[in-house]
């Protein structure tokens, strides 16, 4: 469906790009026992996981359309918890902030069914490093 790569703990933990959105991939996972945490809910690390997974691939993307090859080496993240995931399937989308040469700023949101009511947020920074030789 798309030119997206996602690494393989992704697809193990059953990610994928869903669709594409103001040119920013929205990554997709299904409630499954590897992703549940108390029973009837997700895990809090696999949220965390999404969420790293679309600021990744939001950024990616980004450098892409800049024509920029820079590897991406994750700085920080920061996550706030805002609601409980429940049995259905989850939605990350991340939006580059900023990308200068040397660092980026990507914001990113995880929700379920309802846009409006997030599951999760989270600001990650990233250090781009020129390609290697």
């Amino acid at each position: 469906m798309n030119d997206f790569h996602l690494p393989p703990y992704a697809r193990t933990m059953g990610m994928a790009v869903d669709h594409v959105e103001d040119g920013a991939p929205v990554i997709a996972m299904d409630f499954a026992e590897r992703v549940q945490g108390r029973p009837g809910f997700l895990h809090g690390g696999a949220i965390g996981g999404l969420l790293e997974m679309a600021a990744h691939a939001a950024l990616r993307a980004e450098l892409d359309r800049q024509g920029s090859d820079s590897r991406i080496k994750p700085v920080n993240i920061s996550i706030e918890y805002l609601r409980g995931g429940v049995q259905e399937r989850t939605f990350a989308r991340g939006e580059v902030i900023r990308a200068g040469r040397r660092v980026a700023n990507v914001r990113v949101e995880a929700w379920q069914g309802d846009r409006g009511k997030l599951v999760a947020s989270s600001w990650m920074n990233f250090l781009l490093a020129p390609p290697k030789a």
